[in-house]
């Protein structure tokens, strides 16, 4: 029997914001969750324990993840954050519910693998880099016809449009 795993909003903002945790801020790469304190406070705001193990546990989910999305790293290489995850069923209000049981020092990290697999399956190709070669940011396509390129329309969007109508206004004036 196989469960199927629903991604909340939750899920995939905590995905999102993890990849999205190593931009490029005024030409310089930034890794907004090398300090204790960042990682703690950004653990903290996404409901996840903020322990030493756990921001550990996430660098390296997020290494992965962004590796598997760019299309560097085959899926498998995500396998050891989910080792000896299981889902229980508990009786709720509204009857049987399915509880996450992950290992401690590894929930948040598990969190975003699932998260990433469970929109891979619901959304194939719908989670993707950012089409701006100089921008290391990721986007979750929600749009219908899935042809979003840019993290951003007002900023790496408009860098690219103007780029290129300079390039080909330039090709004309030569």
């Amino acid at each position: 029997m196989s469960l199927e795993v629903r991604l909340t909003t939750a899920d995939e903002t905590l995905l999102l914001d993890l990849l999205n945790t190593t931009p490029v801020r005024d030409g310089v790469p930034a890794d907004d969750l090398a300090g204790p304190e960042a990682a703690r406070a950004w653990l903290a705001a996404h409901g996840q324990p903020a322990t030493g193990d756990e921001h550990r546990a996430l660098l390296e989910a997020r290494t992965v993840l962004q590796g598997i999305v760019r299309g560097q790293d085959a899926p498998a290489s995500a396998a050891r954050f989910v080792d000896d995850v299981s889902y229980r069923a508990a009786f709720g209000d509204e009857g049987v519910e399915w509880v996450l049981d992950v290992p401690a020092g590894r929930s948040a990290a598990a969190r975003a693998v699932l998260a990433w697999d469970a929109l891979a399956k619901a959304g194939p190709g719908r989670l993707r880099p950012c089409a701006n070669p100089e921008c290391r940011l990721f986007l979750i396509d929600h749009s219908k016809p899935n042809s979003a390129r840019w993290c951003s329309m007002a900023v790496c969007g408009n860098r690219m449009k103007a780029r290129r109508h300079y390039q080909r206004s330039r090709t004309a004036a030569d």
